[in-house]
């Protein structure tokens, strides 16, 4: 059913606030002050007699669960903790999950825990705050702060938008300290706590705009930087339990772009939004959501590479370029790329295009080994890719000078690959010693992606090229003696694809 609107809103509470002269509250300001929520303005019902709000209060069930198991990764987020308070001796940590972002009006985008956050605790639920504080020179006591059940004295659980009665029961903190390994306390007086720090501070910005403004005399910039740097480059290499999140990732990937494959009729009856909800169907079964917007490219739209709009025709004769990966209910993403054609079969320049970006796929996975430069899969594909190229006279050789002057860019556009983990584009804030210009590692995972894009206006090329953009991309986990492809259970090599799909749609 659409989204009814409870007894009392957030936004109603404001907006009677605002007219009486006095501040905004937020639901979790009242119920921390055990206020009653204010009836909802345009509540068709605006009184709550003294006989239901006492009804309310009594015959609930105690649900405290008493039978949990700490979550698979506490024993790894406990060692992540444990390296971060060796990086910061003697200063206070602090990494929020995040808030609830408005959508529209009353209505929320579905919350995702800041992904620092998820590393460090496991935990995925909207308003929480970890706080490493300091126990001397070394060492430091962890908190996580957590919004507790919903008030049932004041009757926040069910006149809240955010009560439970509404979005669900929330964990009670006693759970909590069972599921993470973490003492709990309410996240309700986390600005007091913060507000009386002593010593140097560190924040995680960008996520929790109430716990920065309780840090804003006691934090800078640059040192907040320096903490989110080090976080990106801890995930740079995957421990066990991220190896089977990524692993489940792209498993599930694959069923999803079978799933694309025996539905393609029915896309070409309708639009590239049926390849988008196909796909979504299989992430929210086997995982949390997509990693990222599906990118469902039929016909020229394969050619943009960012192509989310996903409301163009599928035609047969044309290909189709799906960029999709399932999100694990951990949030460890896949990002996977297949070009496939509508109808089964590649056409003679088709297949030309798309054997060029096998090649060079080919030649980057060959060099994902450990101790190989980060940026070497990257420039063996592109070498590829240039000489193609020039073979097919788009660009003057030799392919030394076209790749001194970065002359095949304007059909390669993009690199080759980049890390993957906990965000699709993983560890973006590694410096750039530690990332492009680093060395390879076992336990790193990234995607190898060469890709050719012919624009359908460039008059540089034969028309015949013009509207055709082709990119394979797998998931590449490094290996003590080489690389695993986590993403090999879809097919590469045109010849196999033809078949793979015919299977799929006999």
């Amino acid at each position: 059913m659409g989204r009814s609107q409870p007894a009392s809103e957030e936004t109603d509470v404001a907006e009677e606030q605002r007219t009486e002269g006095r501040p905004a509250e937020t639901a979790e300001q009242q119920g921390a002050a055990d206020e009653t929520p204010a009836p909802r303005k345009n509540g068709v019902t605006p009184q709550i007699s003294d006989e239901l709000a006492e009804n309310m209060k009594q015959g609930w069930a105690d649900t405290e669960r008493l039978d949990l198991e700490p979550v698979p990764q506490a024993e790894h987020t406990a060692r992540r903790r444990a390296a971060l308070s060796e990086r910061f001796p003697g200063e206070r940590l602090v990494v929020p999950a995040g808030r609830l972002k408005t959508r529209s009006n009353d209505t929320d985008y579905p919350f995702r825990a800041s992904v620092e956050y998820a590393y460090l605790t496991g935990d995925q639920t909207e308003n929480g705050v970890l706080v490493l504080e300091p126990t001397g020179e070394r060492g430091h006591d962890a908190t996580l702060y957590l919004l507790p059940r919903s008030n049932r004295e004041n009757g926040e659980f069910w006149l809240s938008g955010q009560g439970e009665l509404w979005v669900g029961r929330r964990t009670s903190l006693t759970e909590a300290e069972r599921l993470y390994g973490i003492p709990v306390a309410d996240v309700r007086t986390v600005p007091d706590v913060l507000g009386k720090a002593k010593g140097p501070v560190r924040v995680v910005r960008g996520h929790d705009a109430e716990v920065e403004a309780a840090l804003n005399d006691k934090v800078t910039a640059e040192r907040d930087e320096e903490l989110r740097v080090f976080l990106s480059e801890a995930r740079l290499v995957k421990d066990a339990f991220e190896i089977a999140q990524l692993t489940h990732a792209c498993e599930a990937t694959a069923r999803g772009f079978e799933d694309v494959v025996r539905v393609l009729d029915r896309a070409e009856a309708t639009s590239e939004r049926y390849i988008e909800g196909t796909f979504f169907l299989r992430a929210r079964v086997e995982g949390n959501d997509v990693g990222y917007g599906s990118i469902c490219a039929a016909g020229p739209h394969a050619t943009t590479l960012h192509w989310v709009r996903n409301d163009g025709p599928v035609r047969s004769g044309d290909l189709l370029l799906l960029d999709a990966g399932v999100e694990t209910t951990e949030l460890y993403t896949a990002d996977v790329t297949r070009t496939l054609p509508i109808n089964g079969r590649f056409t003679d320049l088709q297949r030309r295009i798309y054997d060029a970006v096998y090649e060079a796929q080919e030649a980057g996975i060959a060099a994902v080994v450990p101790g190989a430069k980060y940026r070497d899969f990257h420039e063996a594909a592109q070498r590829v890719l240039a000489r193609k190229l020039v073979e097919w006279g788009l660009l003057e050789g030799p392919v030394e000078r076209v790749l001194e002057l970065g002359l095949q860019r304007r059909w390669t556009l993009h690199g080759t690959g980049h890390m993957l983990g906990l965000d699709v584009h993983d560890c973006a804030a590694a410096r750039r010693e530690s990332y492009a210009d680093g060395t390879l590692e076992p336990g790193m995972c990234l995607t190898v992606e060469p890709g050719l894009y012919f624009q359908p206006d460039d008059l540089t090329v034969p028309e015949e090229y013009r509207g055709i953009g082709v990119r394979i991309e797998d998931d590449l986990l490094v290996t003590e003696d080489g690389s695993r492809n986590l993403s090999a259970a879809l097919p590469r090599r045109s010849d196999e694809v033809e078949a793979w799909m015919a299977r799929l749609r006999a």
